[in-house]
């Protein structure tokens, strides 16, 4: 398998299109269109898409996290794409503020369209904080009749001053930067980006197969073993809200994040937890550590912390010291002043509502287990979760 270690985003725009391995596995999953569809246009769902990119680049894997990028090389993001061209062209969601409508609502014109900006901004700025990334790109895969062609463009904030050609119509809006055009779905509120495919390409000649089922069947002929290593809740992972689940997904003001602002002792302005219901502990009790061992917590930009399950019932995931946390999540990621409490609407407008801990089945050189953090969205997955 052909790696690569893009230290930059020169380096990526130099290489990409020499990983053959990438691109034949592309055209293979490709051939098994008929699996899914009838059509000429090559099928290829953009999961599948995100997972071939991430193993024959050597890429860190951020398809899961709620955030702007799929993946990873170092200090460089990657959004990565999947979709159907039309004349060398397409209009794509590029993010969907369904948790936000009520703030956008009333608004219309340049307002509209600066709010917009703002929120798509700040959803980026909040990926970049959490994965430490100074550069980004968008690898696009996108499906024509007989073939893929692939290429990249730059992955670019809004330009909010030059923001132009505003039309607003009852049933469409949309607008101009310098660089690009986006429209805005009010239904669905979700913001869309024209891709327009660049000088620069690659095209992959896709022969879809007139039955896949036969080479399905010979795969699991020749190898009858299990094939296949599926995620477990509760053994591989865990979700945890950074809401209240009394509180209709509120967040309590002298706990989980707003801890610093209880009573009865001076805290620190950076002292937090991470809420863990009482769910949790009963239906997966060997998960976490026991109450109060140690164990390593790595966040999603690397940083290694030490953490541990604490307080009545064990309710709380804490850092040592308990303002290591704090001061990456609030300040760093939530960009919250001193004293300012953290709400329901800044995890909307970030994006994020959860935080799902992963067991790596590893330990460190202390012996001690180690977890990575992750962040995730949609309060029903924390709902679907203890199900």
């Amino acid at each position: 398998m052909q790696t690569n270690n893009f230290s930059n985003l020169n380096e990526f725009l130099k290489g990409w299109s020499s990983n053959d391995k990438y691109f034949e596995m592309l055209g293979l999953m490709a051939s098994l269109s008929k699996l899914f569809s009838e059509n000429d246009v090559p099928y290829l769902d953009y999961r599948l898409t995100e997972n071939l990119f991430c193993k024959y680049y050597n890429a860190i894997n951020d398809a899961r996290s709620c955030t702007a990028y799929d993946a990873r090389f170092s200090n460089l993001g990657i959004g990565i794409k999947t979709f159907i061209l039309k004349n060398n062209a397409s209009t794509e969601k590029i993010a969907e503020f369904n948790k936000l409508r009520p703030y956008i609502a009333n608004l219309k014109g340049k307002e509209l369209a600066c709010k917009l900006a703002e929120f798509r901004n700040q959803r980026m700025q909040f990926a970049d904080d959490t994965f430490n990334i100074s550069e980004s790109q968008y690898h696009i895969v996108g499906r024509s009749s007989g073939l893929l062609r692939v290429f990249n463009v730059p992955y670019e904030r809004i330009n909010i001053e030059n923001i132009c050609n505003i039309k607003d119509k009852d049933n469409s809006f949309s607008f101009e930067d310098d660089k690009n055009f986006y429209s805005f779905n009010r239904s669905k509120t979700v913001l869309m980006k024209r891709f327009v495919v660049p000088e620069n390409y690659r095209d992959v000649a896709v022969d879809i197969l007139s039955d896949p089922l036969i080479l399905l069947e010979k795969l699991l002929t020749d190898k009858p073993d299990k094939i296949y290593n599926p995620i477990v809740k509760g053994y591989d992972y865990v979700i945890l809200p950074l809401y209240s689940t009394k509180q209709k997904g509120e967040l309590s003001e002298k706990s989980g994040l707003n801890q610093w602002n209880a009573g009865g002792r001076l805290r620190n302005v950076n002292e937090v937890y991470i809420p863990v219901p009482v769910k949790i502990h009963q239906l997966y009790p060997d998960f976490f550590p026991p109450k109060d061992q140690p164990f390593e917590l790595q966040l999603p930009d690397g940083k290694k912390l030490s953490a541990k399950i604490c307080q009545a019932n064990g309710k709380a995931l804490m850092s040592n010291p308990n303002s290591d946390l704090g001061e990456w999540l609030l300040r760093k990621i939530l960009k919250k002043k001193e004293g300012s409490l953290v709400t329901k609407f800044d995890l909307d407008t970030f994006g994020f509502d959860s935080i799902m801990v992963v067991n790596t089945h590893r330990v460190n050189e202390a012996g001690l287990k180690i977890f990575r953090l992750e962040f995730t969205e949609n309060q029903n997955n924390f709902q679907e979760f203890i199900k």
